[in-house]
């Protein structure tokens, strides 16, 4: 769930950055994309919950890897939004 939850935060981000280009108002995109940075994020930490409730010890070493995907999607949305943020407010 937390992988979708972060693709569906990057594809926003990606659509607030075509609306920043095309003069639209990205505000919608602007807070789906964060919305879904967070639940990827809460749903990332529910499921390692869910595996030590469980004592699903195996499953958690194999969260390293994993883990290193959530940081990547989490600071990929953050730069982009950040980035059509400043260049909106350039705009004259």
């Amino acid at each position: 769930m937390w992988l979708l939850f972060g693709i569906i935060a990057i594809i926003a981000a990606f659509c607030n950055w075509g609306c920043v280009a095309k003069g639209r108002n990205p505000e919608i995109f602007r807070f789906i994309s964060l919305s879904a940075t967070a639940l990827t994020v809460c749903a990332f930490h529910q499921q390692n919950t869910n595996w030590v409730m469980k004592e699903d010890w195996s499953a958690l070493m194999d969260c390293t890897g994993i883990s290193t995907a959530l940081w990547v999607l989490v600071v990929a949305s953050i730069v982009i939004n950040g980035v059509t943020l400043f260049a909106e407010r350039k705009k004259p």
